[in-house]
């Protein structure tokens, strides 16, 4: 996805790059109750599993965004209920931060996490450098 032009003022353009979508959206999903962390290197290669990526994927085409957000989810929470949270929570969270419109808010649930399995700080969520939008 190419930088979005949020708004078209007579001072200038405000261009928005998508590392800055994908770290709004990666909070806010860190954030709901139930979801244990976000697929992403770091995460992954503690489990023993090889999987690349940040767990937030941005698709645009004719000017309709698509979010997919893969994540493991803490065992016995209602999984249709925390999807549909962050399916929420996320278009609410782009929307208010940036006036972008997300239309689909897709969730891939690739695990199920035990209590007894520590919770990652929200820092390692993230590859390195993810906040460095």
């Amino acid at each position: 996805m190419a930088e979005k032009t949020v708004h078209y003022e007579e001072l200038g353009d405000i261009v928005i790059a998508p590392e800055v979508l994908e770290v709004i959206i990666g909070i806010t999903t860190a954030k709901i109750d139930g979801v244990h962390a976000l697929r992403n290197k770091r995460f992954s290669d503690r489990l023993g599993k090889k999987n690349e990526g940040r767990g937030v994927y941005i698709d645009s085409k004719d000017d309709k965004v698509a979010v997919d957000i893969y994540v493991y989810l803490t065992y016995g929470v209602s999984l249709p209920a925390v999807a549909t949270k962050i399916q929420k929570e996320v278009k609410e969270a782009v929307a208010q931060a940036t006036e972008i419109i997300v239309d689909e808010v897709n969730i891939h649930v690739v695990g199920i996490m035990t209590e007894k399995q520590p919770k990652p700080a929200l820092e390692d969520l993230f590859d390195e450098g993810f906040f460095d939008a």
